[in-house]
């Protein structure tokens, strides 16, 4: 991968709040430094403010984590996001997905999905390459999610469609694990 555009900062940079939270993420993640939010921490309150409208769809969402981590993992398949992929293998593995389902996220919805999770998938396909949800495949997604939880889906995987696109174009480094 390229060099950093934006370094990941020091204390200086990122202040004590911002350090101090991606030092301790970089722990509990167990990699040697939570790059994307030694990164971005240097926005300040721009970066708190993400945070918490991240944590808003995922890990305190309207959908259940397991939906949240295979919609995530999509889409950081499809933007080729590897450092998205990194962190989110080991949290599906947390919220329940197998090695299996994880293969099988990556080769698509038509993998031996039930409706539900082909829904998912397939909508979050339509969203990442065309920027929108087809008819048919909102019809299908609306039989497992009501309203509330259909907004909550389109501006999660828009959520992450971002992040791969600012990971990319800052051209963040993989974390190491420890």
């Amino acid at each position: 991968m390229s060099t950093p555009r934006v370094a990941p900062g020091s204390f200086g940079d990122l202040g004590p709040i911002n350090w101090v939270f991606a030092r301790g993420a970089a722990r509990v993640i167990g990699v040697d430094e939570a790059r994307i939010f030694s990164t971005l921490g240097r926005a300040k309150g721009l970066f708190r403010g993400w945070l918490h409208f991240g944590a808003r769809l995922m890990p305190f969402g309207a959908l259940s984590r397991k939906d949240s981590e295979m919609i995530i993992i999509r889409v950081a398949h499809l933007r080729r996001c590897d450092y998205e992929l990194d962190h989110h293998r080991r949290l599906g593995a947390r919220a329940g997905i197998s090695s299996d389902e994880f293969d099988r996220i990556l080769a698509g919805p038509d993998e031996g999905w039930g409706d539900r999770e082909r829904a998912l998938l397939r909508a979050t396909d339509e969203l990442v390459t065309d920027k929108d949800i087809s008819d048919p495949t909102w019809a299908a997604l609306r039989r497992h999610l009501d309203e509330a939880k259909l907004v909550a889906f389109v501006l999660l995987v828009g959520q992450y469609d971002m992040l791969a696109t600012t990971i990319g174009t800052l051209r963040v480094q993989r974390d190491t694990r420890v």
